[in-house]
């Protein structure tokens, strides 16, 4: 089955940085768009980035153009969320998600960011 596991979350100062990772098994990765995205417990989930099949095109909300970077490794079925200059409003609950090319979406636990000093 499709399972997404992420993992790199913690408690970083301001100005910090994180890298996030999601693996990925049970199925083809490298045909799954893959993205990030962030909840605040109240509000809805919301997109971070995005990165296609093969990691040519990527995209990022507004929030966190220039601070993040999302990429993956399709020969080891791994999806990054580099995390630099962070503040306290990129505290968030963050997950993974898998889009297959009939459109299902999967979803991670989740792993949790706190940016506080």
């Amino acid at each position: 089955q499709v399972r997404l596991v992420e993992s790199g979350g913690g408690l970083v100062q301001p100005g910090g940085s994180l890298r996030l990772s999601c693996v990925a098994s049970g199925f083809s990765f490298s045909t799954y768009i893959m993205s990030w995205h962030r909840q605040v417990p109240g509000k809805e989930r919301d997109v971070v980035a995005s990165i296609s099949i093969l990691g040519g095109t990527t995209t990022y909300a507004k929030p966190v153009e220039g601070r993040f970077t999302i990429s993956r490794d399709n020969a080891r079925n791994m999806v990054y969320l580099q995390m630099n200059n962070l503040s306290p409003e990129d505290t968030a609950i963050y997950y993974c998600k898998a889009i297959s090319p009939e459109n299902s979406a999967y979803w991670g636990q989740g792993t949790q960011v706190t940016v506080s000093s």
